[in-house]
Order: structure tokens, then sequence, then C-alpha cells
């Protein structure tokens, strides 16, 4: 499999309930022949949504944030482009950012730490690691962004893991009193004072791995599409605006 197909079941509580919408032009019989089908190559993934294409007897599974094709017969799972040839447009990625986006926008934002923009026209999605050097240059430009209407909402993402110092710093901007603060602090090399609470680290990065998320920053943009690395705010507000 794919990289795309990494699947545990934490994670995909976490990133949505899995629950399994047919629609109403799929039979009864395609929608348990694909989950059963899939069951036996992926037996924790839960299908959150099985759909048709145009493309008769093709039908898109959506896992979470995750998107793929299958035959309906269960016989032909297909991840790549999916290309209409009349319109140039590739229905796989369009898929996928959707869903991406839905699965983003689910956490809400009491789950993430923001820096809103005071006359915002846009937002995005960082997933984001404190001793990351892109990510610091990001954030050194977070006025730069809400200059140009841009709202960032953060999700962590340590790139070492879980019960490291990178980890451990972003348990504690979490934690804080003042969390725009910390996140300020942390990402200009001062200390934040060590503290723990209930926080949603782990799960911002179980769902970073079920996005396939490399390296940081990765910024979501509005539409679900992934942008990776660092984008200066003048650059990102034509991206947006092209998006």
């Amino acid at each position: 499999m794919t990289r795309r197909f990494r699947i545990g079941a934490a994670s995909l509580a976490m990133a949505t309930a899995a629950l399994l919408s047919v629609s109403t032009t799929i039979s009864a019989s395609e929608a348990q022949t694909i989950r059963a089908a899939l069951a036996k190559v992926l037996p924790d993934a839960k299908p959150t949504s099985v759909q048709p294409t145009p493309i008769d007897g093709l039908f898109q599974v959506e896992i979470g944030p995750q998107v793929m094709y299958m035959t309906g017969d269960g016989r032909y799972l297909i991840d790549g482009a999916i290309v209409d040839l009349e319109t140039r447009e590739n229905l796989a990625e369009k898929a996928q950012n959707e869903a991406r986006q839905r699965v983003v926008d689910a956490l809400g934002k009491d789950q993430m730490i923001v820096f809103e923009a005071p006359n915002a026209k846009h937002e995005i999605t960082v997933f984001t690691d404190i001793d990351c050097g892109y990510c610091r240059k990001l954030h050194q430009q977070i006025e730069g962004y809400a200059e140009e209407g841009i709202s960032v909402r953060y999700l962590f993402y340590p790139r070492t893991g879980v019960d490291t110092p990178s980890y451990d710093k972003a348990v504690s901007v979490w934690c804080a009193d003042d969390q725009q603060a910390a996140m300020t602090d942390a990402k200009n090399g001062k200390p934040v004072d060590s503290q723990a609470c209930n926080n949603p680290v782990q799960r911002h990065m179980e769902l970073g791995e079920l996005m396939g998320i490399r390296g940081t920053p990765a910024i979501i943009l509005e539409n679900g599409q992934m942008v990776p690395g660092f984008v200066e705010p003048k650059r990102l507000v034509q991206v947006l605006e092209q998006s």
C-alpha cells in the first residue's frame, strides 16, 4: 500500500465519526461489497463516505482525510490522479482537498491556537513544529499575514515524536494561560514554563500522519490544498486568491 493508507483505529476515531453514508445512486450490495473488500486489506478502516463518480462503476471512498477509489465489484482499488480530459480537472485531487478540509474544520477552533487577522479575508491551517526553523520564520511573519487579511490556525506536529523536547514544548504552549504569547515566545527560542494538561497535541500529530505530512510547516488552504513549506505573506495571499 502507498503511504496514504497508514490507518489506525484511534486516528480514525479522532479524524471523524466512522459512519458510512451511501449515495442514493449506489446500491446496497455495491456498498457492502466495497466495505467487505476494503476490510480485507485495511481491517481498521471505516469509510466515512462512499460516493459515485462520473465514471460508471467507480466509487469514491473517503476515510477521514484520505480518499481512494474502488470498483463496484470490490476488486480494484485506485490511488492516483483521475483526470477529466475535457475539463483537465483532476477529480482525485479535488476530492482529496475537500476531504482534508472537512476533517480539519471538524476539529474546531477550540482545538487549535488561532491568530486572527483583524479584517480576515482568508484563513489557513498550519501544522507546525516549535523547533523547526522555517516554522519559526513563518511565525515571525504573523503580523504580515494579519495585514494581508490571513488568519492563522495552528496545529502541532513535532517531528521528533511523542515524549520528546519538541513535543513537551508544544504541550506547555497549549497549557499556558496565554497560548498566543507562549507560542510566540517558544518560536523565538525563549523558554516556556513546563506545564501539563489535557491537550490535543497527539491528536494533531495523528491527523498529520493521516494526511501524509512529511515536513513542517505544512499549510492547508481554505480549499483543502496542502502547501508544504514557508510562504511569505504577500505571495500566500496571491495563492489563496487563485485557489
